[in-house]
């Protein structure tokens, strides 16, 4: 049975939730206070159908947001007018400046609003581990962070079968390179199928850590090889996602599968579009590295955190929820994503 740690992290701005099995991350749900509502996975709302697009086979809908409006994607029997008032549930949130993804639930009237949020960071937590309490304090901010780095990471490493792993997204599909380091005295054909089911292993927990959906390409070890071995082990590999859609194994060592997107994609929260940390993410890791140092030392009658004045000029205010032993200092010596904690009298 799976050793399970569940962590959540409500710094001032954002509240993280993390989920570790037997010492590996699987899970970072990222939320933020700024976040609309109507975006939220799970969320209910009525909304207006905008207009409809044959050539998309769906519908841009107001959902009361202003734009980006959601998509309602349309069977070939779905006609449904411009103006026409609709309820509809976020099936997946906005990604690549696009809205939210919607599920038609049935007719509507009135104005387009929100009529239920969808579940919050601790109610997520619950449905994917329940019955498991989640840590707070320093240990959520401290493993919010170490599973933020795993999380951005493009690489796996694990010596113990020779795996080495990369995984990276493009415009147009997920490639996973599964690659094997052999080693002087150990079985070369075992070792490479060791590797391949490692490697099919953390493929699917850093899909889901990432919030990575859409079309995988998995290139495994070696030619030849066993088409019902090497499909067993992706169905046991992603059997946590039912609606996960598999393809034959090609003669190239090639496995295609699809995943469907629920979750902003993390990389998307975190970093901007050259791939840097995003100021936004800065400001808040400002807010929680302050906060950290409270927890971490209640003695102390104050901290103050230097950073640069663009970060500054976001994270205070929300560094005031903290109360008066914390204050955050604009530093124009400070480079982005630096910080400096100091104790003040």
């Amino acid at each position: 049975m799976a050793d399970i740690e569940v962590f959540l992290d409500e710094t001032p701005g954002e509240t993280r939730g993390v989920i570790a099995r037997d010492g590996r991350f699987t899970h970072l749900i990222i939320q933020r206070d700024k976040d609309r509502p109507t975006d939220r996975l799970g969320a209910r709302c009525v909304g207006r159908i905008a207009r409809v697009e044959p050539g998309l086979r769906g519908a841009f809908v107001d959902l009361g947001a202003g734009e980006p409006f959601g998509f309602l994607p349309l069977g070939k029997d779905d006609k449904p007018g411009e103006g026409a008032k609709i309820e509809v549930e976020v099936t997946a949130e906005p990604r690549e400046r696009k809205g939210p993804v919607l599920r038609r639930l049935g007719d509507a009237s009135g104005e387009p609003r929100l009529l239920a949020a969808g579940p919050n960071v601790a109610a997520v937590l619950s449905s994917i581990a329940p019955g498991v309490a989640p840590r707070t304090g320093v240990a959520a901010i401290r493993a919010a962070l170490e599973a933020e780095e795993d999380a951005l990471s493009a690489s796996v490493v694990d010596p113990a079968c020779g795996l080495d792993m990369m995984i990276q997204r493009t415009r147009a599909l997920i490639a996973v390179d599964i690659d094997h380091a052999p080693a002087p005295g150990r079985d070369s054909r075992k070792s490479r199928e060791a590797a391949n089911r490692a490697g099919l292993v953390h493929a699917a927990r850093l899909l889901t850590l990432k919030g990575w959906g859409g079309l995988v390409v998995v290139d495994l070890i070696g030619a030849g090889l066993h088409d019902d071995t090497i499909m067993k082990g992706v169905r046991a590999a992603f059997a946590t996602e039912p609606q996960a859609l598999f393809g034959p194994l090609s003669r190239f060592g090639l496995v295609q599968l699809s995943l469907p997107w629920r979750r902003t994609p993390l990389d998307e929260r975190l970093l901007d579009a050259g791939g840097r940390p995003a100021l936004e993410a800065r400001a808040i890791a400002v807010v929680r590295q302050l906060r950290l140092a409270m927890l971490s030392d209640p003695a102390a009658p104050r901290f103050v955190v230097r950073c640069t004045p663009e970060e500054a000029a976001l994270a205070a205010p929300l560094a005031e929820a903290l109360g008066p032993r914390g204050s955050v200092l604009a530093d124009p010596l400070m480079v982005a994503g630096a910080v400096r904690i100091e104790e003040a009298l």
